[in-house]
């Protein structure tokens, strides 16, 4: 297993917190990745700001807009990653765009440089994923996929075949942020999910609440919680979103 997929605890559903890196500035995103890894988180994302974020809700898509506002570059923040030294393992979570810009060994190379443990890309199909999941995986970074609610059987059993580090489901059809309920089926999604992937499953969009990562325990491998994190950051400062990470991490003892 790799670093990534063995920083899944066993006998205990993992915490994975995502911040939007540069929001409002790089070093906040420091102190901020600094207090979620304090504070108990088992994997952390790093959001890639970018201009057009499809799969993004209105909380990121507003962080994304004041990281860009404030200049930040992927650079200063894989540089800013690297120096880091965080217990838990990162995870870039970006679009195609920037990466395509950039060229898909060079970012391997430099996400391997940071000692980024993966990477996340909402908007890169099955089908062509091969590119940059070979260049990923000759640096050792797992490129982690996305499994929707509206993915059949048996394209679900194909992109888990491809998975590296976790695979990433998709708790409600739309984009991220919080929702008051979670869907009904949502445990037997995961349970189908489950006994197909030999990687870890975390699921994300939608949890926002302690409450509702303690109603995941058992269900899934890892809960991801990021709007309520960077929402609870804007608007509270870091002493905000480290008191919510905090109450999540007891939620998943």
């Amino acid at each position: 297993m790799s670093r990534l997929s063995q920083a899944f605890p066993r006998g205990r559903t993992a915490l994975v917190c995502y911040a939007m890196g540069g929001d409002p500035t790089v070093a906040a995103t420091e102190n901020l990745l600094r207090a979620i890894d304090g504070e108990g988180a088992d994997v952390i994302e790093l959001g890639l700001p970018f201009s057009d974020p499809i799969a993004d809700g209105p909380t990121l898509q507003a962080a994304a807009t004041r990281a860009l506002r404030g200049g930040v570059t992927l650079p200063k923040l894989l540089e800013m990653a690297g120096r880091l030294r965080l217990r838990a393992p990162l995870v870039v979570m970006g679009y195609m765009n920037p990466i395509e810009s950039m060229g898909a060994r060079a970012f391997a190379l430099a996400l391997r440089d940071a000692g980024i443990a993966g990477a996340i890309v909402p908007d890169l199909p099955l089908e062509e994923a091969p590119p940059l999941r070979e260049e990923l995986e000759r640096t050792g970074v797992d490129l982690v996929p996305l499994v929707a609610p509206t993915t059949g059987p048996q394209r679900a059993a194909e992109i888990v075949k491809h998975a590296r580090g976790f695979v990433y489901y998709v708790s409600v059809t739309g984009v991220t942020g919080a929702r008051t309920e979670l869907p009904p089926e949502l445990s037997v999604r995961l349970r189908e999910l489950r006994a197909l992937s030999a990687v870890p499953v975390a699921v994300g969009f939608g949890i926002s609440r302690s409450e509702q990562a303690a109603a995941l325990r058992g269900h899934a491998d890892g809960v991801v919680v990021g709007s309520a994190i960077v929402a609870a950051h804007h608007q509270g400062g870091l002493g905000a979103a480290a008191e919510l990470v905090r109450g999540l991490r007891a939620a998943l003892p």
